[in-house]
């Protein structure tokens, strides 16, 4: 497709919604996939969250590979990655194969969208950055809800394998329009100094600043919460006797609209409203709406609605936590290498959250004290993000200091 129709940084975020539908795959899946494998919950819980192994354990190490690398080549391994994962994996016949797959399309995952930010820093105007990121912030939403929305109906015409190939498509395809669309920037002018072109060094500063711990412990305990509701959410509905296709409709529709809170982020950011107040308002709601959803007896509806609005006011912490991550890198030559290490923290927040409710709901026998686990995550949340904003308002006020020293004139 020609680059005039499609702006550059518009291909780059479909890239990450195909990649996220990998993400997205597995819930509506988890009936069939129980039924074939004989899984029990606590495993069908592992194989939600062993996806996020990857991100766990080199986030990081990944991030330091897209600054060195380059961050178009490095989504294009991440996709192609994905691509053949999906593909392979429809042909598991044992849990320990059909795991095995979901930890590579994990790394895939993590490959694809990490080095995105810093590529959408080099494709948009700075003072729309914010808003770009805002937006980026949703891609896991959205392809999350479009693979919620049709898992349920292409299972039920070709079988989960049919599902896992079918996205093994998509994402080749994807690959290949990323390839043909946005221009490589390994050999773009580094913006850094010369001694943080090293890996160690950029490792160091990136470890040794407060910025990077701050968000990626604020991210994981957002996404242990959203991970656990989300992926549970198809199980919880089926035991309340919905279909599977309404299951995974309700289900795509909680997903969808927690990207409404991560574009309406960006703009709060944008329009100067305080980062620890967007944090804040998101994990205050989504503890008050977890406990209406599972923790008192409601009527399903109001349960529902509930869950509608954790989603969509919880979208607005990853939605902040992207644009923060930015400024809080030490470096551009660091933001890579940043947004790994708030990744892997996400990825452990999603491995540790789903087992640890999946573990809560059997011992007790229902979901009732399962926002005890989500509500805790989100106390620690409120406090990272008043530590976000004085380290913010720092930086801010450090930059504003800085004022250039001008030239002497030149001598005749």
């Amino acid at each position: 497709m020609p680059r005039v129709l499609v702006p550059a940084d518009l291909v780059v975020l479909a890239a990450g919604v195909s990649a996220a539908m990998h993400i997205g795959k597995l819930p509506p899946a988890l009936p069939a996939l129980r039924e074939a494998f004989g899984m029990s919950l606590v495993e069908a819980g592992f194989l939600l969250s062993i996806v996020q192994v990857a991100g766990m354990c080199a986030g990081i190490v990944v991030g330091l590979v897209a600054d060195s690398l380059g961050a178009r080549r490095t989504i294009l391994c991440g996709l192609a990655t994905l691509a053949v994962a999906s593909m392979v994996g429809g042909f598991a016949h044992e849990v320990w194969q059909l795991m095995a797959l979901r930890a590579a399309e994990g790394f895939g995952f993590l490959v694809a969208i990490l080095p995105v930010p810093r590529l959408l820093r080099s494709l948009v105007p700075h003072g729309e950055l914010a808003l770009k990121l805002g937006l980026w912030g949703a891609f896991m939403p959205t392809g999350t809800a479009i693979a919620l929305l049709l898992g349920p109906w292409v299972i039920a015409l070709a079988g989960w394998q049919g599902w896992w190939w079918l996205l093994a498509a998509v994402t080749a395809a994807m690959t290949f329009w990323i390839a043909a669309a946005v221009d490589d920037d390994a050999h773009r002018p580094a913006d850094a100094h010369p001694e943080e072109r090293e890996w160690q060094q950029r490792l160091r500063t990136t470890l040794a600043s407060p910025g990077p711990w701050l968000v990626a412990l604020t991210f994981a305990m957002y996404s242990n919460q959203w991970m656990s509701i989300i992926g549970f959410l198809p199980t919880i509905y089926a035991q309340a006797g919905l279909s599977v296709a309404a299951a995974g409709a309700l289900t795509a529709l909680v997903a969808a609209v927690n990207a409404i809170g991560n574009i309406a982020a960006g703009r709060l950011l944008y329009r100067g409203v305080r980062p620890e107040h967007v944090l804040s308002a998101g994990f205050a709601t989504m503890t008050a709406c977890a406990i209406l959803a599972f923790g008192v007896p409601a009527p399903l509806w109001l349960r529902f609605a509930a869950v509608l609005v954790l989603s969509g006011v919880g979208g607005l912490i990853p939605g902040a936590l992207f644009p923060i991550a930015v400024e809080l890198a030490p470096s551009p030559r660091t933001l890579s290498t940043t947004v790994g290490w708030m990744q892997q923290f996400s990825a452990a927040g999603q491995f540790a959250g789903p087992p640890l409710v999946a573990l809560v709901a059997s011992a007790i026998g229902g979901w009732q004290l399962t926002w005890t686990v989500t509500g805790g995550a989100s106390v620690i949340g409120i406090a990272l993000a008043w530590l976000i904003g004085r380290v913010h308002r720092s930086r801010t006020q450090a930059a504003k200091a800085v004022t250039p020293i001008a030239s002497p004139p030149a001598k005749p």
